[in-house]
């Protein structure tokens, strides 16, 4: 029953986006070093740099900072003084961002053809449906839980608007688990070489380095972060 609530009120969250991040727009120049974006799943603001990095098909570093949560925060507030999210590390062009309007614009410049989309503009629209969003998966990516830190970051082959994409990453965002994102949205260059990686085109796909374990499925990759990275006793 719980698996059935999840499933529906995931993808009421993406058709309340009107499936924004679900597939690729005008692309740009590509970035030569990672962008990082500190985040946490529920945050609306945050959701909006999301389907960003969907559209223009960027991979980012993810350091989860649910409320609540030690692992992250304490290095945003470090290095931009405050602990406001998004907030994105742009190496590429020597830039430090909070607010998801600036940060927006600044990827589709970059990275895009300069042309934000109208359902990721600044506006009503987008600040209220992003809202109505996060409160379809109410609680969900929101509360850091205890957990166990991995030796090093995981890798995740997801797009923003995917219902099932959404509950894998909300785990990882709970459990302050830091992953690589690789967006494949529809259009996405990078499908070809992710379905010679993982055999089919299906997403989400969870690479854990540290254990060698791969998994699609994302009721078997929640479990699965639960049992490793939960913190025992839990």
């Amino acid at each position: 029953m719980q698996r059935t609530v999840d499933v529906a009120t995931s993808f009421a969250a993406t058709l309340t986006r009107v499936g924004s991040g679900i597939s690729i727009g005008a692309l740009g120049a590509r970035p030569e070093q990672p962008l990082e974006l500190y985040e946490f799943e529920a945050c609306p603001f945050c959701r909006k740099v999301r389907e960003a990095l969907s559209t223009l098909d960027l991979e980012a570093r993810i350091f989860p900072c649910p409320k609540g949560g030690g692992r992250y925060r304490p290095e945003v507030r470090r290095r931009g003084g405050k602990e406001q999210f998004p907030f994105l590390v742009d190496p590429n062009a020597g830039r430090e961002m909070y607010e998801s309007d600036d940060i927006v614009r600044h990827l589709f410049d970059r990275y895009g053809d300069g042309k934000v989309p109208a359902w990721l503009a600044p506006g009503a629209f987008s600040r209220v449906t992003l809202t109505l969003a996060s409160g379809f998966r109410p609680g969900r990516g929101l509360r850091a839980r205890p957990s166990v830190a991995p030796e090093g970051p995981l890798e995740l082959w997801s797009f923003e608007s995917s219902p099932f994409c959404r509950i894998a990453r909300e785990a990882l965002c709970e459990l302050e688990i830091p992953y690589a994102l690789h967006n494949v949205a529809k259009g996405s260059p990078g499908r070809e070489s992710f379905v010679a990686r993982s055999g089919r085109m299906m997403v989400p796909f969870l690479v854990d380095p540290n254990t060698g374990t791969e998994l699609f499925e994302s009721a078997d990759i929640v479990r699965y972060l639960e049992e490793t990275y939960g913190a025992p006793g839990r």
